[in-house]
Formats: structure tokens, C-alpha cells, sequence
């Protein structure tokens, strides 16, 4: 990770916010699985009209 080549305060806080940044696109993925299962679940049991 950058922190661990330069190890400055500044590339510390970037590699804090680019890990903050990956957990959040984790989380909205996450969310938004359930939603399109059901929509799929939903497609196939009274098929795509």
C-alpha cells in the first residue's frame, strides 16, 4: 500500500480513505443484492413480460 512505501501522514490518510472507499462499495453492492434477487426470483416465477 502506498502508507507502507512512503510512509508519510499524508499517503497514511489516502490509504485510510481509498480502504474507507472499497468498504463502501462493498456495503451498496451488498444492499442492492437482496433487491435484485428478488427482482430475478420474481422474472422467473412470472417470467419476463
Amino acid at each position: 500500500m502506498l502508507s507502507s512505501v512512503l510512509n508519510s501522514k499524508k499517503a497514511i490518510q489516502i490509504n485510510i480513505m481509498i480502504i474507507r472507499a472499497f468498504i463502501k462499495i462493498r456495503e451498496l453492492l451488498y444492499m442492492h443484492k437482496k433487491p435484485a434477487m428478488k427482482i430475478a426470483q420474481l422474472e422467473i416465477k412470472y417470467g419476463k413480460q
